[in-house]
This record gives C-alpha cells, sequence and structure tokens, in this order.
C-alpha cells in the first residue's frame, strides 16, 4: 500500500458518501456523525484490545477498520489525505517529545 492506494481509497468514499438511498455504509456514517465517532472508538479499542493480546490477525484486521472509519472522519470534516501528510512530513524535523512539548504553544 502507498499514498496512492489511500488517494484512490478516499476518492472512492466520496463517491459513497453522495449516494441517497441506504446501500452505502459509508453515506449512512457521514450522515450520521454520531454513529461514526461511536464506530471510531470501537474500533480503536478492538485495535488496542488485539495489541494487548498480541493478536497479529486481529490487529490487520481492526486496524484496516480504524483506517476505513479514519478516512470516512477525514471526508466528513472536509479533510484530505494531504492536509495529514504534510502536518506529518512537517513533525518530522523534531523529535516527538519536542512535537508534543509544543502543541499548546502554536
Amino acid at each position: 500500500m502507498n499514498d496512492q492506494f489511500i488517494k484512490e481509497l478516499f476518492s472512492l468514499l466520496k463517491e459513497r458518501s453522495k449516494t441517497i438511498d441506504n446501500t452505502s455504509y459509508t453515506s449512512q456514517l457521514v450522515k450520521n456523525p454520531d454513529l461514526l465517532a461511536k464506530k471510531l472508538g470501537e474500533e480503536s479499542s478492538e485495535l488496542i484490545i488485539d495489541f494487548i493480546k498480541q493478536n497479529k490477525n486481529g490487529i490487520i484486521k481492526e486496524s484496516a477498520d480504524l483506517l476505513y472509519h479514519i478516512l470516512v472522519i477525514w471526508l466528513s470534516a472536509g479533510v484530505k489525505p494531504q492536509d495529514v501528510w504534510d502536518e506529518l512530513s512537517n513533525r518530522q524535523l523534531q523529535s516527538g517529545i519536542e512535537e508534543k512539548n509544543n502543541r499548546g504553544k502554536k
């Protein structure tokens, strides 16, 4: 998987979000922010549990679920993948500790 894959998946989800009927899960999530937030929390928790259990297969599946829901949140909030890549690029110029300490100062 690479950056292009995420861009293509994001584009596909964007199209699916425009579905008027209930045939698209993505569309249902975009129309219901409370459900989307709940699903993000649920997938995060499931990933954490599989990580603690050292369940590699579970980590893979829950990571995919979590990434999907993150992409739908970006879509709902008008955030493009490039926005996140730019933020990550900015952060790589400093240590994680330095970045964390500077968060409230900007």
